[in-house]
């Protein structure tokens, strides 16, 4: 057990300020010395002897500012739940639990699902304050309903304009502000015509309702080939399907996609699973524009693209927790590829050429794993009729580092 005695709190508040606290929360911050939060906040919380400090500029050099009120009765004020979508969990990350004491307040998705009557089961919460709208694109599903912290006034016209260009124009948009507090406002619409001008500080709520001609563009892996922007080199739906089975995309885990192309397989691993991340590594400038323009539209903005040729480019990367080489396969490239590797690291290969497969054989032969051969064939018309036209056979090589 820690001897080290809690000297920080991290209190969540709401709109109804001070007044909406439990006792022992408000007692901590009427007794504190110094508190730290953000000028809505200091506004919320009234303690007319406290030292106050605003979040620091860049807001980076917030962990060392707080480190430095060790010693001091020191409260930081959040909004709602410190460690549900909010800077607690980042402060909780660098400073020893044993140190912290949270105070959590109802965050924004509970006040909003008790505005909607939505269970907060059943929805998926999601956040795009301080980070990419575009993300949200993933969650668009029909039937769908999503609770949104927003970015700022703007955030819900931009999120009609993404689920309206996919067909989704019908959906019910509700935009909550100041909840809970005398202020509180309500605005309700359509993405399709979205015009309410709303306040800055606000919560989304989206009920999606796809129309019959609406983009079906599911979280599970196997995409269509037809909505990714490509030179005709990338990895096809069935066999990407296959190939993504075989890394196993899990929440936060880092993939790298080693001759990345269009992308497709970084982007399908991004959206397979929660706060998942890719690193493409692509030498050709007009196959990097490509997986970008497809990670902004299919919802995975945070794809990072870098231009190299393996194994040079891997050096100073993060460890990853699975890998793909989609091309430019060697035994070089692999042995740098299998050294960075994570303990439990999935590694998948494939090849086309004869030569490739070659090379995965030998690489099977010196270290295990498991090796197949994927034919797909399609129906296609052949004058009047319909036949079968094959696609290249694709030969995997997986395996897992133990």
């Amino acid at each position: 057990m820690s001897a080290i005695a809690p000297w920080l709190h991290i209190v969540g508040i709401g709109e109804d300020g001070i007044a909406g606290l439990t006792p022992a929360s408000r007692a901590v911050v009427e007794a504190a010395e110094v508190i730290l939060g953000g000028d809505r906040h200091h506004t919320l919380a009234e303690n007319p002897t406290a030292e106050r400090i605003a979040w620091p500029s860049p807001f980076d050099a917030m962990v060392d500012t707080i480190r430095g009120l060790r010693g001091r009765r020191a409260v930081v004020l959040v909004t709602g739940d410190p460690l549900w979508f909010s800077v607690g969990a980042r402060i909780g990350r660098a400073i020893d639990a044993a140190e912290i004491v949270y105070h959590p307040q109802l965050s924004a998705f509970q006040l909003a699902a008790a505005r909607m009557g939505w269970s907060l089961a059943d929805v998926e919460t999601l956040t795009v304050h301080g980070r990419p709208v575009a993300q949200m694109i993933a969650f668009i599903q029909p039937d769908a309903r999503l609770l949104i912290l927003t970015t700022g006034s703007e955030t819900p016209g931009q999120i009609a304009a993404f689920l309206t260009e996919r067909g989704f124009g019908q959906s019910r948009m509700t935009v909550l502000a100041a909840m809970g507090g005398a202020q509180e406002q309500r605005f309700d619409g359509l993405a399709e015509g979205w015009s309410h001008e709303v306040p800055a500080f606000n919560t989304l709520a989206v009920e999606c309702i796809a129309a019959p001609d609406a983009a079906l563009v599911p979280r599970v892996p196997g995409l269509s080939d037809a909505l990714f922007q490509s030179d005709g080199t990338m990895t096809k739906q069935e066999v990407r399907a296959a190939t993504l089975a075989k890394l196993m995309p899990m929440r936060g885990a880092l993939l790298w996609d080693i001759g990345a192309g269009s992308g497709s397989v970084g982007i399908e691993w991004m959206r397979a699973a929660r706060y998942a991340r890719a690193i493409g590594i692509e030498p050709r400038a007009d196959r990097r524009a490509m997986a970008a323009a497809n990670a902004l539209a299919l919802g995975t903005p945070k794809f990072e693209i870098i231009e190299g040729t393996a194994p040079a480019a891997l050096a100073g990367l993060d460890p990853p927790d699975a890998i793909f080489i989609g091309g430019g396969l060697s035994q070089t490239v692999f042995e740098g590829a299998w050294d960075a590797l994570r303990p439990l690291g999935r590694l998948v290969a494939n090849a086309v050429t004869l030569e490739s497969e070659a090379t995965l054989m030998a690489l099977h032969a010196a270290h295990g794993g498991e090796l197949v051969k994927i034919m797909v064939h399609r129906a296609e018309p052949v004058g009047a009729l319909t036949g079968w036209r094959a696609a290249m056979p694709v030969t995997q090589w997986s395996l897992v580092k133990r």
